[in-house]
């Protein structure tokens, strides 16, 4: 099925009342197999995000002779083979849109003695991935990419890594996580530099497999020779999927809501941050710790926002969720400018051009720079507008038909199933007045 034929038709107006849980996180759904896999033992996951990023790295791992058994909703068997168990693939590994899956897989594969392609599909093909096969081939890696430097990649296994120190020029989970898991095979020491904090589900669960970490201030470092040793995980909720609901329940007059068991892991709660500071009403319940991961209830209630300068060290713990917190600002009172997130051009669309487009397109005056927006709040009417095959872009323009004059179509929306399968239903329960066509 070719992904223009999804559409979403989003009625205006209306409210969000009542308590959902949004799909699992999908950072730690990824994780949870990469690591359960190269561990020894059984890994028993629950919460598990049944969408179809998280699917390729399964596959992936399947191909590589990990026996993985799927349970109930959400709920994995992984039978680790040991760090030094993986099989050569018969193929390609085919990686469908998602980058963490070919950026992470790019280090773990690198100190493997087989090869190995990594294919994706037609967006993940123009993203750039020399940001990881450059300090790869560093470290000895011997990678192939197209002269842009994007996939496919071809690693040619049964080169000893040689463990470094990395700089990391820009503020990059993938790019970190990467190193560090090829840091597992490589001689000696790796260590990576952040010049910002950035999420750290990585380091957080090599250490709940048993696998030491060490972190001094921004430098964190592993050292080969260690192994995984099998454990349980109980993914949490996602807060990038919880995201456009804090902003649909904060924009949408009347609004309660309550979301379950949300993940708060404290490099990934800039959109909190940031919403707050526009004025939102968003209260933490029940804060608790889960295999190592914060999680809490977040209860959400309608609020008058205001336009601000987002703080730039907010932005890395907020890049996934700019293309909401666009909409939060389309309907906040005065100027909301954003700097320091060139990163966002390069992510499944360039979301700084492709929001700007879709809100100039609904009557919002929206100016994109080279790293930001500035967004001048205002009333947002009624129109189509295209996704570009992103799935964040598909649901942000849902949830601004909230404030909307009239209907919002929105095309190219199949993507929608790569983080979150379950948002039209959830969306339904809550209040949104949303349909599709296929």
């Amino acid at each position: 099925m070719h992904s223009k034929q999804v559409q979403f038709h989003v009625q205006p107006g209306g409210c969000l009342k009542g308590e959902g849980r949004v799909a699992g996180d999908k950072s730690i759904s990824h994780r949870s197999v990469m690591l359960g896999s190269i561990a020894e033992g059984v890994t028993h996951v629950k919460g598990w995000l049944e969408a179809e990023d998280a699917l390729s790295t399964l596959a992936a791992f399947q191909a590589m002779g990990v026996k993985i058994e799927r349970g109930g909703p959400g709920e994995l068997t992984v039978h680790g083979v040991g760090l030094h168990g993986l099989k050569a693939p018969a193929g390609e590994l085919y990686l469908g849109n998602s980058g963490t899956s070919m950026r992470l897989l790019s280090g773990l594969l690198s100190g493997q003695p087989f090869d190995t392609v990594l294919t994706g599909d037609e967006s993940l093909s123009r993203r750039p991935m020399k940001r990881v096969t450059a300090p790869l081939r560093d470290m000895g890696a011997v990678i192939e990419t197209t002269e842009a430097g994007t996939a496919p990649l071809r690693i040619k296994g049964g080169h000893q890594l040689k463990g470094m120190h990395y700089d990391m020029p820009v503020a990059s989970a993938q790019v970190k996580s990467c190193l560090l898991l090829a840091g597992l095979y490589a001689e000696g020491e790796t260590s990576v530099t952040e010049p910002a904090p950035t999420r750290d589900h990585t380091e957080r669960m090599l250490q709940g497999f048993g696998y030491e970490v060490r972190r001094d201030g921004d430098k964190i470092s592993v050292r080969s020779g260690g192994k995984l040793t099998a454990c349980d995980i109980d993914v949490p909720a996602d807060i990038s999927s919880a995201a456009f609901f804090l902003v649909g329940a904060s924009i949408a007059e009347g609004s309660d809501i309550t979301l379950q068991h949300v993940g708060i892991n404290p490099t990934r709660t800039g959109v909190i941050d940031i919403l707050k500071l526009m004025g939102a009403d968003i209260e933490l319940l029940n804060p608790r710790t889960v295999g190592g991961e914060p999680v809490a209830d977040l209860r959400v209630r309608s609020a008058k926002l205001k336009g601000i300068a987002i703080p730039e060290e907010l932005v890395p713990l907020a890049i996934d969720e700019f293309p909401v917190l666009f909409v939060a600002a389309a309907c906040a009172e005065g100027q909301t400018v954003l700097t320091g997130a060139e990163e966002l051009r390069v992510k499944e669309s360039d979301r700084i051009q492709v929001m700007a487009d879709g809100l100039v397109a609904l009557g919002i005056d929206a100016k994109p720079t080279p790293d930001g927006m500035v967004i001048q709040g205002g009333r947002l009417g009624s129109g189509r507008v295209n996704s570009r095959g992103d799935h964040r872009i598909a649901m942000s323009f849902s949830i601004a038909a909230l404030r909307a004059s009239g209907t919002i179509d929105i095309d190219d929306c199949a993507n929608v199933n790569t983080s979150f399968p379950t948002f039209v239903s959830l969306a339904k329960n809550l209040g949104l007045n949303i349909s599709v066509t296929e």
